[in-house]
Parts: C-alpha cells; structure tokens; sequence
C-alpha cells in the first residue's frame, strides 16, 4: 500500500529500508530523545531496525499495528515514520498513533500530512471507528500537528509513559470516524 499527499508517499517500510531508517534515528537522536523512551545501545544498530522493520511487517499481516515509512515525495527520501499501533477490534475497533519526522525536515507540514494520511488509511482501508494519540503538553509541534489534523483533547494522563527515564504527564487526543468525515 502506497499513499500520497502533497509532499509526502507513505508506504510500509521494507527490509531494503533499513539502512535509511538507521541513518535517519542515529542522525535524530538527540533531536528526539526528549520526547522518546530511552534506548538501550543494541537499538542503534542495523540488526535491531531490521527487526523492527520485520516486527511491523508482522503486526500488519496480523492486524494488530500498521506502520509507515514517511517519504519526501519529491525524492522518496525517508523523513519519517508513523504507526497505527494497538489495534483493538471487536467493539472497540480503536488504535493509537505514533509519529516522528527529522529534524531537518520538520516545521514543513510534513508531520501533519501523514498524520492525515494515516487518518485515511484507519478509517478508510481498516475500518476502524477511533484513534487515539497522546502527547506531553511541552510538546507544542506534536499538538499543532493533532489539533490540525482533527484531533480533540479529551484530558490529562498523569505520568502516562516513561519518556527519557521520567514518567511523563501527556494530554490525551482522539478522532473517530464520525468527526473525520465532517
């Protein structure tokens, strides 16, 4: 499955995108460190992104989670990624996202395109009736991003994930599939 928007092709990522996943998360560790778990040493290698890589595979032939490689459209370089994760069917027929871009391609809309994009690929390929995301309320990019793409703020979690080696408080988004469509 390949989609497009403006600026960016979001595709599942593939064994052959190891080696520019890794450069992308060695180039933007710092970048990111503030508003990711911490990583132990192995995750910075090619073995563990390989198996990321084959464990997202894994989770979409089992739907349980849907990633994908965010690309420039421009150049099918990898900027980014974003992940439909958790799935829940049944009467909940819920996910959670996840997302991150480069640092030196942020603060383009790039972000908020995919997030669209994902949107599209949840409601629209998955059937699934709501996403969730959470983001920690320093974190003004990531809730631009939400708030832009339909998102709506439904509270405060208090310590809800170990972000960094610190149990974070993060404001807690969703969208359903009614709101999506308006």
């Amino acid at each position: 499955m390949k989609i497009t928007a403006e600026d960016v092709l979001l595709r599942p990522l593939a064994v052959s995108d190891t080696d520019a996943l890794l450069e992308l998360r060695r180039n933007d560790r710092a970048y990111l460190e503030p508003w990711e778990p911490r990583r132990s040493d192995s995750f910075w290698t090619s073995d563990a992104q390989r198996a990321l890589i084959e464990a997202d595979l894994r989770a979409a032939a089992e739907d349980r989670a849907y990633a994908f490689g965010v690309f420039s459209s421009d150049d099918e370089r990898l900027v980014g990624r974003v992940a439909l994760a958790n799935i829940v069917r049944a009467s909940w027929q819920n996910a959670t996202l996840g997302y991150f871009i480069g640092q030196h391609f942020s603060g383009r809309g790039l972000a908020t395109q995919a997030v669209r994009l994902t949107l599209q690929v949840a409601f629209d390929n998955l059937s699934l009736h709501r996403v969730q995301a959470a983001a920690m309320p320093r974190n003004s990019a990531s809730i631009r991003v939400l708030e832009k793409t339909g998102f709506v703020r439904e509270g405060l979690a208090r310590r809800y994930l170990e972000i960094n080696g610190i149990w974070e408080d993060h404001l807690l988004y969703a969208v359903t599939v009614e709101e999506w469509r308006l």
